[in-house]
């Protein structure tokens, strides 16, 4: 059987790449003693599937990952004897048995919403907020972006959903996809640029509120959904 799990990852543990990340719920499945399945082949492997990867250095209360399961008591059990060997910053929220219909983590997602502080060593323009909203309301922002296969143009507008301004919190709902993941920072560096204001090192904190997958109304709900 599928089962998608929900966690959060705060404090120190956001300095804590992916890859780490993917290895520790490894070794923590096993001491958990979750009875979890593994590939076929010469090397075997836990049958596991994250999500959107975090960024190093971002904190969230919105992370997922899949894991097959050969059996199950209870999800309640689960995801008590999963907290009960978390390291602190770590915290089991949610579990939920899957359809085995259902697309993995990875093939889910679709969007993902932040709220994003600024360091204190930021100098904001006194009109940042105005000029913020003017930047979202056109209906375009061509971009350059760096990949791997060199630059590419595209339209940054088209995978921002929304923004908006709270207090000085930024919040955004952004596309997350596999093809087309777009970080705020990038958003926010953008827009600051046009603003001509210098930025300094590590200007942002960023903070994932929650990862989507979308239905087929069209409409975002996250990765586990009750009922």
């Amino acid at each position: 059987m599928k089962v998608r799990i929900k966690f959060s990852k705060e404090g120190p543990v956001k300095f804590i790449g992916h890859l780490d990340v993917m290895r520790y719920f490894q070794k923590a499945i096993r001491r958990a003693d979750i009875d979890i399945a593994y590939s076929a082949g010469f090397s075997p492997h836990q049958i596991m599937s994250f999500a959107a990867p975090l960024s190093v250095g971002h904190t969230s209360s919105g992370e997922y990952f899949d894991i097959e399961l050969n059996s199950l008591d209870s999800i309640e059990n689960l995801i008590k004897r999963l907290n009960g060997v978390m390291v602190e910053g770590i915290c089991i929220l949610d579990a939920k048995v899957l359809d085995e219909k259902e697309k993995n983590a990875m093939a889910s997602v679709a969007a993902a919403d932040y709220l994003v502080t600024f360091s204190d060593h930021m100098c904001l323009p006194d009109d940042w907020k105005d000029k913020l909203d003017a930047f979202y309301q056109q209906d375009q922002i061509t971009v350059i972006k760096k990949t791997k296969k060199g630059e590419k143009e595209l339209d940054l507008k088209a995978g921002i959903y929304q923004l908006a301004i709270r207090d000085n919190i930024v919040y955004m709902l952004l596309d997350a996809g596999s093809g087309s993941n777009l970080k705020p920072g990038f958003v926010l560096e953008t827009f600051f640029e046009t603003t001509k204001t210098v930025l300094p090192a590590f200007p942002f904190r960023v903070h994932r509120l929650e990862t989507y997958k979308r239905e087929e109304d069209g409409s975002l709900m996250p990765l586990i959904t009750n009922g």
